[in-house]
């Protein structure tokens, strides 16, 4: 019974919409003809149409710190944990006679005693880089120093309209290094 009253309405459909399936012409080919009852009743629910701001930004943010919580927070916990859970802090113990303990070795914990060996540098390096910096700064200034002298000179005995150097080429210095360390001084051909 059900397949006759739906061959009933394909018939009926067929006659109205001017469909012609004998000719090998559908109705996805043709314009279909929409009558208003049929626009009216696919516009329906009777619910009005939010006009919502993008919530695109929004969901970008949650995205990237779902991912950066994943990547970061939670192996660097699991690392923590384990640290404190299997290694624990470091106990103080007697040195041996003799024995100078390592600048990293002061730390408790591991993860900080692992960061001070490897990643920073000790009291004492960061101490001698200092002093290099400030041994450089006296020289550069003294260097100065000799320079305002001798432009001052210069501009009171009038002697040269500016003072000048020849300056100094490293073009050759490794090649004159080895010459003097294999013990040949001679680089011209003496026959």
């Amino acid at each position: 019974m059900a397949v006759l009253s739906v061959l009933r309405f394909a018939s009926r459909n067929v006659i109205q919409n001017g469909v012609c399936v004998a000719n090998g012409t559908s109705s996805l080919l043709t314009p279909s003809k929409v009558n208003a009852l049929q626009l009216v009743r696919k516009m329906g629910d009777h619910r009005p149409m939010k006009i919502a701001p993008s919530r695109w930004s929004w969901n970008r943010f949650k995205d990237m710190l779902n991912f950066y919580f994943m990547l970061g927070i939670i192996p660097a916990g699991t690392l923590i944990l384990s640290a404190n859970l299997f290694v624990g802090p470091s106990t103080l113990a007697e040195a041996p006679e003799g024995y100078t303990p390592q600048h990293w070795e002061y730390y408790s914990h591991p993860i900080t005693r692992f960061i001070a060996k490897h990643w920073t540098k000790s009291y004492q390096q960061e101490y001698e880089m200092m002093i290099q910096f400030l041994y450089e700064e006296e020289y550069k200034q003294k260097l100065r120093l000799a320079e305002k002298r001798i432009k001052k000179m210069i501009a009171e005995k009038r002697d040269f309209e500016a003072y000048y150097y020849e300056p100094v080429t490293a073009r050759y210095q490794e090649l004159v290094k080895n010459n003097v360390e294999q013990g040949v001084f001679d680089q011209g051909s003496s026959s």
